[in-house]
């Protein structure tokens, strides 16, 4: 384990020093990066790192933990974490000090840069997505644990929608299929669970009610499983009782849509290329206004993290990252439907990792 996260810091180093080659030592303070850097699932921490050395900071409450979780790494226990290894730093070092951007709050980075200042010769240098960057492809150990997750979340599916009947609540099927996802070994969920019944299924993320299902509804589930820290994120959306056509032909243009998707979505392809891919589908039959997201987003450590596909997005798919496709298509006050798989990105066809039916079921 200790090793594993040693080589993830070393590449982590690489890639910031090939960004800037002045940086003398980094501040990693989110709390995803740190348990990928190490190990460390506690609530309060900060790593210290440099090309030859790492220093994790907690509080009192997670000695032992840290102490588990890594135990090759020195700490320094503070409640006030950030300003004690800052400090430690500055005086032991000078030089340029690289901190996350995006992860520290206004009052954190002018505490930061006010001890920086005191320390002769030193400096801070803004970086954003560096370890980001880096977690986008996941190794062997982290796929088995998102396909891991998958697998309990498409079982944990399936023992609740065979029982699901008209008149259940939105809320009762939530919690079953949290409930079953636990049973199953889950660690946690990913996300609070979308349960969109009639109406509500157009809401993409709809919070569950009381309201019992009808005969005709569309019943939209968007949930997961997490395991050591790596989430699930899958996405089905049934019928109750026979469908209406309107219904059958949503439903089948949002799955042809993500066809579309997960057809383009291989290592080397452009990101806006996936969503347009799949997005041309919808907008080819006058609804493009009905499709209102992304159509994905990477998954790991973290439930929505690096790559994201839209219109807007740069960059291209890389070998070995798991993404999820989920496209949809929203009638507001009558219903709507979408599709959602984590898919791992190969140099051919993606491998799903969710594999849950995905033509329209009818229940209850």
């Amino acid at each position: 384990m200790s090793e594993r996260h040693e080589g993830r810091r070393q590449r982590v180093w690489e890639s910031l020093t090939a960004r800037a080659p002045e940086v003398a030592a980094f501040v990693v303070t989110s709390l995803s990066n740190i348990r990928y850097l190490t190990g460390f699932s506690g609530s309060n921490a900060v790593l210290l790192m440099s090309a030859d050395q790492a220093v994790l900071g907690t509080d009192g409450r997670y000695v032992t933990q840290a102490g588990a979780e890594c135990p090759d790494l020195p700490l320094i226990i503070d409640r006030a974490t950030l300003p004690a290894v800052v400090t430690q730093w500055s005086r032991q070092s000078s030089g340029s000090l690289a901190i996350e951007a995006d992860h520290l709050s206004l009052s954190a980075y002018r505490n930061v840069a006010a001890i920086v200042s005191e320390s002769h010769g030193s400096s801070l240098c803004e970086t954003r997505d560096v370890v980001e960057s880096v977690r986008v492809i996941k190794d062997e150990i982290e796929c088995d644990l998102i396909a891991q997750a998958c697998r309990i979340s498409d079982e944990a599916l399936a023992a609740v929608v065979r029982d699901v009947r008209v008149g259940a609540t939105e809320r009762e099927i939530a919690r079953r299929l949290e409930s079953e996802m636990y049973a199953r070994g889950a660690d946690a969920i990913s996300f609070e669970t979308i349960v969109g019944g009639g109406p509500h299924s157009a809401i993409p993320h709809h919070v569950p009610t009381d309201r019992p299902l009808e005969l005709g509804d569309f019943l939209l589930i968007d949930f997961g499983a997490e395991v050591a820290g790596y989430h699930a994120d899958e996405t089905r959306t049934f019928v109750m009782g026979r469908p209406h056509d309107w219904q059958v032909e949503t439903h089948a243009l949002v799955l042809a849509a993500q066809e579309a998707g997960r057809a383009s979505a291989r290592a080397g392809v452009e990101l806006a290329q996936v969503d347009a891919a799949a997005r041309s589908v919808i907008e080819s039959v006058g609804l493009g206004d009905h499709f209102g997201h992304g159509l994905g987003h990477g998954v790991g450590l973290e439930i929505h993290e690096a790559p994201f596909f839209s219109a807007r997005s740069e960059g291209m798919l890389h070998l070995g990252s798991p993404v999820t496709v989920e496209p949809g298509v929203y009638y507001p006050g009558r219903g709507g439907v979408r599709i959602e798989d984590t898919v791992l990105v190969t140099d051919g066809p993606p491998v799903p990792f969710t594999t849950t039916e995905r033509g329209l079921v009818a229940l209850g």
